[in-house]
């Protein structure tokens, strides 16, 4: 028996494919020439490569289903969705709440902090609460839960990370 598959089936998961690809091939070059302008060893690249593919691998899995599950919670209301406008959201949201880990090591460079790590991680775990926060006012779902299941979710992210660069580092 043969089984029909129809294009919509086949194409069910092209948006997911392409712009994860996309993300990994981009932010993965991106960690690989970063360091090799800053002239660092390939142990360097390699570690920061690998925290990057399996961290944003993960990352960008989560957050693919995050949206899509707010998008199915906003459809219940009504739904347009705009491509384009979707983009330079995602681009902006991006940017700014990628900036966020990043503040303290910047501030740091004018005026010293201690340690900037630490600093980040507060930062990072507000910049996810906040995250959830939003998602929450549009959604409508509980706000403590939505805050915190995107806290947990980036808390494994980081950690992922982390912890590939500790092993990575091990064997380098």
């Amino acid at each position: 028996e043969v089984k029909m598959v129809s294009r919509y089936q086949a194409g069910e998961h092209l948006k997911s494919i392409v712009y994860g690809g996309l993300d990994g091939i981009v932010t993965t070059f991106a960690v690989v020439a970063g360091v090799t302008g800053a002239s660092l060893s390939s142990g360097v690249i390699l570690i920061l490569g690998f925290a990057n593919l399996f961290a944003d691998g993960f990352s960008m899995a989560v957050g693919d289903y995050l949206s899509s599950k707010a998008e199915n919670e906003y459809d219940k209301k009504e739904s347009v969705i705009d491509p384009l406008k979707d983009a330079v959201i995602t681009f902006i949201s991006f940017c700014i709440f990628g900036l966020i880990p990043l503040l303290s090591y910047v501030v740091s460079y004018f005026y010293p902090l201690g340690n900037d790590f630490y600093f980040s991680v507060g930062l990072t775990g507000i910049a996810l609460v906040s995250l959830g926060c939003v998602k929450y006012k549009i959604t409508g779902k509980h706000w403590i839960r939505s805050g915190a299941e995107t806290l947990v979710i980036g808390g494994i992210a980081a950690g992922v990370a982390y912890g590939i660069g500790y092993l990575i580092a091990g064997i380098v």
